[in-house]
């Protein structure tokens, strides 16, 4: 197979994937078309080698896991974090249900390295999960490798309609509390858009440099920098202490960003982003290469009990956190929710859920003020911070 047949047959796989979700509205995850696609393919023709044969060794995907990471650390807002301090704990607390459910109970069924690849996956998204996978892979565990591919991938069908129910619950709650004068009335709009840009949009960098000079390469040279450094870091402190490269990366990300040295979203406005990501989740779906028939029947019990039994735990924790900070048990498991897919599906299918509510504009500016901002923070802190941190520190367990 030559390069770019390679190429145009695995751009066409991620785009069927995207095309399935728009058509469904995310109720098919994009990520589980792909997945199947991948898994007929190496079933069928591909080359064992497809992703590197198109141009994405691991190497390629290695330096795009740096320049994403610290991206990451960019999109979180100090003020924003601040303000939604109930939403970090929720958020905190349903981690910590899976966590402790996981290694307790999950331990006892399915084992303890099983457990330790499953979790930082079902809490993150694709960074966290390419993190463990690769850790298994090294570890020659081949079959949790695979496994912490297909819980990234299946999540998201355990995700996106428990979140679309329990927040129509809460937004017909808050509906009939607007109705009868009970909740506070929005009547500018341009608060509820600042407060929802505060956590997605860009902010503007205190280190200036002259328009004509800030160019794309400008841009890569400083992301680049700021992972540099978060290796460097990570080798240094390595006789004393190990930390992963990658929770660094994201730590100085947020730095950076804080004083203002890198721009919000700084790999976006480099036009990087979407490449980068293309290289990511190709090289996700390269780990299933690996994957025989008779290996996804293995994995079936533990994948679908440890999401189970990973919600059930988030589920319990949410509701005592909630009701300790006053927080509806609705919203409180919905923010914990986000960990299975984090943004922008977060910001989706809230949005999706205030329409269905609602024709009204302002009881929709009333829904948006008090749902999205939590559920965007909620998505930050569990897949953008979280999920990375437990990578690093379960690794050294295997």
């Amino acid at each position: 197979m030559s390069q770019m047949l390679a190429l145009v047959i695995l751009t066409l796989i991620l785009f069927i994937g995207d095309l399935v979700a728009v058509r469904t509205k995310a109720w098919v995850p994009s990520i589980f078309v792909c997945a199947v696609l991948f898994l007929v393919g190496y079933w069928t023709f591909f080359p064992k080698d497809i992703v590197s044969l198109a141009g994405v060794p691991p190497v390629v995907a290695t330096m795009m896991m740096y320049l994403l990471i610290t991206n990451m650390g960019t999109l979180l807002s100090l003020k924003e974090l601040k303000n939604q301090w109930k939403t970090i704990v929720i958020a905190l607390s349903g981690i910590l249900g899976i966590i402790a459910i996981l290694l307790t109970v999950g331990t006892l069924v399915f084992g303890f390295e099983t457990m330790i690849v499953a979790v930082p996956p079902l809490v993150g998204g694709v960074v966290s999960s390419l993190i463990m996978s690769e850790a298994a892979n090294a570890a020659g565990l081949t079959t949790l490798s695979v496994l912490a591919i297909v819980i990234y991938v299946m999540q998201g069908f355990a995700g996106y309609p428990i979140t679309s129910i329990v927040l129509k619950k809460e937004g017909k709650r808050l509906l009939t509390l607007y109705r009868n004068g009970q909740l506070e009335k929005i009547e500018d709009k341009q608060s509820v858009k600042e407060e929802v840009a505060a956590t997605v949009e860009a902010g503007s960098s205190r280190w200036k440099m002259p328009e004509k000079y800030n160019t794309e390469f400008f841009k890569f040279f400083k992301l680049a920098l700021v992972s540099y450094l978060a290796y460097l870091v990570s080798t240094a402190l390595a006789p004393v202490v190990s930390i992963s490269p990658f929770i660094l990366c994201l730590l100085f990300g947020v730095i950076a960003s804080s004083v203002g040295f890198l721009e919000r979203q700084i790999l976006q406005k480099a036009n990087g982003f979407g490449f980068a990501l293309l290289a990511l989740m190709l090289f996700i779906f390269d780990g299933l290469n690996k994957a025989t028939p008779s290996m996804m029947v293995e994995i079936l019990y533990p994948l679908f009990g440890s999401i189970v039994i990973g919600i059930i735990g988030m589920y319990i924790f949410s509701f005592i956190a909630g009701k300790f900070l006053k927080v509806s048990k609705n919203m409180a498991f919905a923010v914990s929710l986000t960990a299975l897919y984090g943004f922008p599906a977060d910001y989706i299918i809230t949005n999706e859920v205030i329409k269905s509510l609602t024709d009204d504009e302002k009881e929709r500016d009333v829904l948006t003020s008090h749902m999205l901002p939590p559920m965007l923070v909620g998505g930050f802190i569990t897949v953008t911070i979280v999920s990375v941190v437990l990578a690093g520190i379960f690794v050294g367990f295997l």
